[in-house]
């Protein structure tokens, strides 16, 4: 594996950083409080290349590898890791979209998710339960060229926010499980939806919430995949957004360690740095050793993307171990810088908020363990 960067991608990581550094930390408190993205700084992504970078430049991407991809993502999450929601949302659905999605269809969504004009979310958990993510009831039942959709769809990151989401729903029978299910994408300002939002813990920026399709008429070319198979064929590009997921919460992480590594050589504590003391160099020792195996995971599972071959097992490693190591991380700076820390004058306290929420969503750790296991045992029943 070669992760060693060429001029150009140094000088386009560069200009990330500024942003990162220069628009997005210092506003990170502020979005808590609003409770929202503003849109110009969507759009500002975009026109500078950051959304779903690694499309073709003929649907508004810039061509980069999923390698450059996830590096843009991890330096996003540096400066609001709520923030880099969108382009980890806008390259998983983007590359479901552009592999499985009608000519016209991609013609008209992708540009626009490219520039930041659209956001977009995933569609997936309902109120029976997340993980059993093929046990859906939303229903898409066929009415000529049409599909009509009744049900809800509940924990859904940015459903206030997003203006199309691509939503799972059964058109099969129950019994077929996830052979039974297909993916759209839908406008979210059609008629027959209606949204509500959730009071969460953490991530308030992104908002989670609920989306409800009351007789919601969509045009069948908006199907994604072919009929009864979307799950399957969509759900595939669930590994490369795990590997952006692990990146995302370990630029928290990151950045923690980065502040707490100077904090202890200004503090004095008995007439000596805190650095002084080995009970607290060595737990942050033992923090950059592991953060430095969690970024080599999911390193290496989207360089096994970029070459073609499965990268699922590393994918789901990346995205059980990173959230957990980046909450623990985050919790030790956290307690050493006492109780400032445990302030909102330090951004300790939010970000350990925040990160907590990623060992849920996007599969917990359990269904990314059993994954795992599968690659070595298979399926037992």
């Amino acid at each position: 594996m070669d992760f060693g960067l060429s001029d150009f991608q140094e000088t386009l990581l560069d200009s990330v950083r500024k942003f990162s550094s220069e628009k997005l930390a210092p506003a990170y408190k502020r979005r808590e409080e609003d409770g929202y993205f503003d849109r110009d700084m969507v759009r500002e992504m975009g026109q500078l290349g950051f959304l779903a970078p690694e499309l073709d430049e003929a649907w508004g991407g810039s061509g980069l590898d999923v390698l450059t991809s996830g590096l843009i993502t991890e330096i996003i999450a540096e400066g609001d890791m709520n923030v880099a929601y969108v382009p980890i949302n806008h390259s998983l659905i983007s590359s479901c979209i552009v592999r499985h999605g009608h000519p016209d269809v991609i013609e008209e969504i992708l540009p626009a998710m490219c520039s930041g004009e659209t956001i977009a979310c995933i569609g997936l958990t309902e109120p029976r339960g997340g993980s059993d993510a093929a046990n859906l009831i939303l229903n898409a039942r066929r009415d000529g060229d049409s599909y009509i959709l009744n049900g809800e769809k509940t924990s859904i990151s940015m459903a206030e926010q997003a203006d199309i989401c691509l939503i799972f729903a059964r058109t099969g029978s129950r019994e077929d499980r996830a052979r039974g299910i297909s993916a759209f994408v839908v406008d979210l300002n059609s008629p027959g939806i209606t949204r509500g939002r959730f009071d969460d813990l953490g991530e308030k920026a992104v908002g989670r919430g609920s989306l409800y399709f009351d007789d919601v008429r969509i045009d069948a070319r908006y199907r994604v995949g072919e009929e009864g198979k979307g799950f399957i064929q969509v759900m595939q590009g669930f590994d490369f957004s795990r590997a952006l997921i692990g990146l995302q919460c370990l630029a928290v992480a990151r950045k923690c360690l980065d502040e707490t590594w100077q904090f202890i050589q200004e503090r004095e504590t008995f007439g000596k740095p805190l650095a002084a003391n080995q009970g607290i160099t060595f737990p942050l020792a033992e923090a950059e050793t592991q953060l430095e195996g969690a970024r080599m995971v999911c390193l290496k599972a989207l360089w096994l993307k970029s070459k073609g071959l499965d990268h699922t097992k590393e994918a789901a490693m990346a995205k059980w171990w990173a959230p957990k190591l980046a909450f623990d991380i985050t919790q030790q700076c956290l307690l050493i810088h006492g109780h400032g820390g445990y302030s909102e004058e330090l951004p300790f306290a939010q970000r350990l908020r925040d990160v907590l929420g990623m060992q849920i969503g996007d599969g917990t750790a359990h269904i990314m363990k059993m994954v795992i296991a599968r690659t070595y045992v298979g399926k037992v029943d």
